[in-house]
């Protein structure tokens, strides 16, 4: 959708696009008679919140240059036990929550460029291992989804994925490997999979990454490399998908009924849930903020406490727990709870 939000009305990439695809025309004509994103005009506008996620956005899009580089041309021998004990504890220092590796598959890549000057060109150049990594975003900011502070946060902590995955891709090249971080806006990995292949979680109903700890509540890095990493195993999270199945909250809540009620259906040869991009795309442009209803909604997003981590690990390891887990989250917090208030720092004064 950030693609075609992107094509030029009238240029020859517009019209190239809807001359293949005629059946977007519609559905992309609906977001552009929007406000769009951080737009004055939008329903959550709010000066200092669009302003605080415009300038973290416009620092990532500054770290472009750094996604690539040339690697050192004398290439140290070092262990992969001792490169992954050393990224797992170095990334956490940087600010990464859990990290994870995984051998990348023809799959985990985009086949083309689809943002910037090089929209359309052909991805060719794919490493064999990834690192893949979660930052937290705060539960106090998210809460008030889909009011201003959510693209606020969003925009923080694409900055902070950002920021890591460029210090290790150039950690990786300073020793002669080579290395590509991909961030926000510069992309050639499709950042879920490979998250889930690193054993980070599943993709849930919403079609994000659900984490055990933080559920969907986290903004994923990636570092593609040569170096030889000591991958992690995927293994599926069968109790998280189980609950993910039953809970639903995210489709109740979502304002542009994007999300599907159903079980999930094979779609392109996987079993998996399909979000409805273009009516998501439109809210995001209507509202100003990237929503973020379904992940404030989400029972996983509540806070990591001793209370909440005791649920989680009922939900876990009892399914009979899991039958019952949704309607308590229903009674103590509401099938539809209502957004939470933005902290009072970002409200403006009368």
């Amino acid at each position: 959708m950030f693609a075609r939000n992107e094509l030029e009305p009238g240029s020859d990439k517009f019209m190239e696009y809807y001359e293949k695809n005629p059946d977007k025309k519609i559905l992309d004509d609906a977001f552009r008679k929007e406000p769009g994103l951080t737009s004055k005009d939008s329903l959550f506008y709010n000066n200092l919140a669009y302003a605080a996620a415009n300038a973290s956005f416009y620092t990532v899009s500054q770290l472009g240059n750094a996604v690539v580089g040339k690697e050192n041309s004398s290439k140290q021998d070092i262990s992969p036990k001792s490169m992954s004990t050393f990224l797992n504890e170095w990334g956490k220092k940087l600010g990464a929550l859990e990290i994870g590796f995984t051998k990348l598959s023809d799959y985990h890549y985009y086949s083309h460029k689809g943002r910037g000057e090089e929209y359309g060109n052909k991805i060719t150049d794919h490493h064999s291992y990834a690192i893949a990594f979660t930052v937290e975003m705060t539960q106090e900011m998210i809460a008030a989804a889909p009011q201003a502070s959510i693209i606020m946060e969003s925009g923080q902590q694409y900055l902070e994925a950002g920021r890591i995955a460029v210090q290790i891709a150039q950690f990786l090249r300073n020793l002669g490997y080579s290395a590509r971080a991909h961030i926000d806006g510069n992309y050639q990995v499709v950042c879920p999979l490979v998250a889930r292949d690193a054993g980070l979680g599943e993709i849930g109903r919403m079609g994000l990454l659900m984490t055990p700890r933080k559920g969907p509540r986290v903004r994923l890095g990636v570092i593609t490399t040569d170096f030889e990493l000591p991958v992690n195993n995927w293994k599926k999270n069968h109790s998280l998908l189980d609950f993910c199945n039953r809970c639903k909250k995210c489709a109740d809540v979502c304002p542009s009924k994007s999300i599907s009620w159903e079980a999930p259906k094979i779609i392109k040869g996987v079993k998996r849930w399909q979000i409805n991009s273009e009516s998501c795309f439109t809210y995001w442009c209507k509202a100003g903020t990237d929503c973020g209803r379904c992940m404030a909604t989400c029972p996983y997003s509540h806070p990591d406490n001793l209370l909440h981590n005791s649920i989680r690990w009922g939900i876990k390891n009892s399914p009979l727990f899991r039958r019952i887990a949704v309607p308590l989250d229903d009674f103590f917090y509401g099938r539809k709870p209502k957004s939470a208030k933005m902290p009072k720092w970002i409200l403006p004064e009368k």
